[in-house]
């Protein structure tokens, strides 16, 4: 990996600013906008975050872990961080693009790195109709809600959820039902990363459901639809003894 400038963004909590403040002394840098590599400090939440930043401006990314988790991280170290960049291998993400609209009539456009996820906003379980490709693929699904995942979100939520561990060069995606009550024995689907997923939620008036990508939440919506976006290419920078296909493996024989 060759660059030339460096920039550091990070978490607010006490100890990403503080690796902040020691690494800001250290190595030189620049001011995001100008840089040609970003370093992370912080967790995943803040690793997502800088993804979407800037998405734009498409400079890869290198995390320190400095939160709790840090499964998209690095392992933290203040030392040899210019050998580590140049050592470092890249891994291309794909974000899931979600068009929502709501009863009001809205609509709401949004990416996610991790997943998108349906779920009720009151004591009703939802309702919804799942297409594919313009194909009914179920007719009612009865549940708390249901996501779709991409490979390297499949270990966040979508794991929570009893879904599938995907690695990172399969091409597909994962549709995981959350708590589903009907068909009781439904435990989701796998999908090429080509398939246009459509979710419509019905009753909607009656069993609201919110729509939510990464971060961004739109409330009472009637209508969902997710496909993978291939135009737009993430870089991750990864550590080659950390590497992330590997412990995207590793995560599935973990007792």
């Amino acid at each position: 990996m060759t660059f030339s400038s460096i920039a550091f963004v990070a978490a607010e909590s006490e100890a990403a600013m503080a690796a902040l403040g020691r690494l800001t002394q250290r190595y030189p840098h620049v001011p995001p906008e100008e840089a040609d590599i970003i370093v992370a400090l912080g967790g995943d939440g803040l690793m997502l975050e800088t993804l979407h930043r800037f998405i734009e401006r498409r400079v890869p990314i290198y995390g320190m872990n400095r939160g709790t988790i840090g499964f998209l991280m690095n392992s933290f170290r203040e030392h040899g961080l210019i050998e580590r960049l140049s050592r470092a291998q890249k891994v291309i993400l794909h974000p899931l693009r979600m068009r929502a609209k709501t009863g009001a009539g809205e609509e709401v456009e949004a990416l996610a790195m991790n997943e998108v996820s349906l779920l009720r906003e009151t004591r009703q379980a939802a309702k919804l109709r799942i297409r594919i490709d313009g194909k009914i693929r179920l007719e009612e699904l009865i549940c708390d809600g249901i996501l779709m995942a991409t490979p390297a979100g499949s270990t966040a939520y979508n794991l929570s959820a009893h879904g599938p561990i995907i690695p990172l060069t399969a091409d597909i995606t994962a549709l995981t039902p959350i708590s589903a009550f009907r068909p009781r024995r439904w435990r989701g689907a796998l999908l090429p990363h080509t398939a246009k997923v459509m979710f419509e939620i019905q009753e909607s008036a009656k069993r609201p459901v919110s729509a939510v990508a990464d971060y961004t939440e739109v409330r009472d919506v009637v209508e969902v639809e997710v496909r993978e976006d291939r135009s737009i290419d993430l870089a991750l920078l990864f550590d080659p003894e950390h590497n992330l296909e590997e412990r995207i493996i590793a995560e599935q024989f973990l007792q």
